[in-house]
């Protein structure tokens, strides 16, 4: 079994190594580590990874502890040496450099189920701060990754308030500038996508000075933790959302503009993409419009086995039926589909077209994808990474332009 899995890695590497790669625009892809243990056709390991596909690929997540020490969520996934693990993430990752050396990798500490409170702690204690930063200089050292990405979410918000998490955040970012610079290696940080959170948690001059790369979240606008129908990542507001206060502001358009305002570099910009969707079951079957009453999250997947998100290849392959209808919503540029109660709100290629035309009229460094791993990466509904492709493709369009 081992062999076949060997074999199998080794022919996906040498089939994606024919595959050349040029973009003068980032496409800065996460893949989320906890997808080797997903059901059936979800289940994603670095071996699924195009190492053509993006420019930067990031290792989602490691976490900290409250000392500011690293910490390994999962030894046996990731392979750290002190632990028998078989799926070697972090070496395997950096070793797809070996097939397309134009590639970056890095590692990403944090994210949501992480939470605020340690990131709070330790940037708050220039010891910790230090601690924290040498651990990950040893990590990226002994991984040869070209660079580390901070997913703080969010200063100064959840796990009590903390308003000193503002300058904080800059000081935890200067400390890890002084030690990756010097050594040509990349900062980037995973960073809000509305205009209240960004407000609340950043002096952006001051973030976009330290960081590299500004990974912004420009989607979660809206999901199962709403009592109404809105879609996950609308890129222009609907009319309706002028009626429901800041909502008008919940769009990826508003988001990077605020950024640029606030005097965010935009060449460092990256404007988020999602490649999953987010559910609802409607109170009303017939009343699937926007801010249509909900009952709750849709009904979880069958890889992701989350209820109120759903992967595009789950979709794609088990919400695409002739049972689904399929809606473009022409004001937010974005689709959704309506199985019976259930409505969901995704990205597909055409929305993906007219965000890569936005970033590029933006004069953005390119686009972030949240995730890899939600993609269809197998290619069960066409080719395969069909919405990362898209960015691809659309970039590839305009950078042709360009040339003329």
């Amino acid at each position: 079994m081992k062999l076949q899995v060997l074999l199998g890695a080794v022919c996906v590497i040498f089939m994606f190594s024919m595959i050349p790669t040029s973009s003068s625009h980032n496409i800065a892809c996460y893949f989320a580590s906890w997808a080797v243990y997903r059901n059936l056709s979800g289940t994603f390991d670095v071996y699924n990874i195009d190492p053509h596909l993006c420019t930067h690929v990031y290792f989602a997540f490691v976490e900290l502890n409250e000392d500011g020490s690293l910490l390994i969520l999962d030894k046996w996934e990731s392979n750290d040496e002190n632990d028998g693990g078989h799926y070697h993430g972090f070496r395997n990752l950096a070793n797809l450099r070996k097939v397309n050396p134009e590639l970056k990798t890095l590692v990403s500490l944090g994210g949501w189920n992480a939470g605020s409170k340690n990131f709070s702690g330790v940037s708050a204690d220039p010891v910790k701060r230090q601690r924290l930063v040498q651990d990950s200089m040893r990590l990226i050292e002994k991984y040869n990754f070209d660079g580390f990405d901070i997913d703080w979410e969010y200063p100064t918000l959840r796990d009590k308030a903390h308003p000193e998490d503002k300058e904080n955040f800059v000081e935890l970012l200067k400390d890890y500038s002084a030690a990756l610079k010097p050594r040509g290696l990349l900062l980037s940080a995973a960073l809000a996508g509305a205009v209240d959170k960004i407000d609340s948690a950043y002096f952006v001059e001051q973030v976009s000075e330290y960081l590299d790369l500004l990974n912004i979240m420009t989607y979660d606008y809206h999901g199962a933790f709403d009592d109404f129908v809105g879609h996950v990542a609308p890129l222009h507001a609907s009319p309706l959302d002028y009626q429901h206060g800041r909502n008008s502001t919940y769009v990826a358009a508003t988001a990077v503009d605020y950024w640029i305002y606030k005097n965010a570099d935009p060449s460092k910009i990256n404007m988020g993409l999602a490649t999953y969707g987010r559910t609802f079951t409607l109170e009303d079957k017939t009343n699937n419009q926007l801010y249509a009453p909900v009952l709750g999250p849709g009904p979880a997947g069958p890889y992701s086995g989350l209820k109120g998100s759903l992967g595009y290849n789950e979709i794609c392959e088990h919400y695409s039926g002739s049972d689904s209808v399929y809606y473009w919503d022409d004001d937010q540029k974005v689709p959704h589909r309506v199985v019976d109660d259930t409505w969901i709100g995704f990205e597909d290629e055409r929305s993906i077209g007219y965000k890569v035309d936005f970033a590029v009229s933006k004069g953005l460094g390119g686009l972030m994808i949240w995730s890899l791993d939600t993609d269809d990466f197998l290619g069960t509904c066409g080719r395969r990474y069909p919405l990362v492709n898209a960015v691809k493709d659309r970039l590839k369009y305009w950078e042709s332009q360009e040339k003329k």
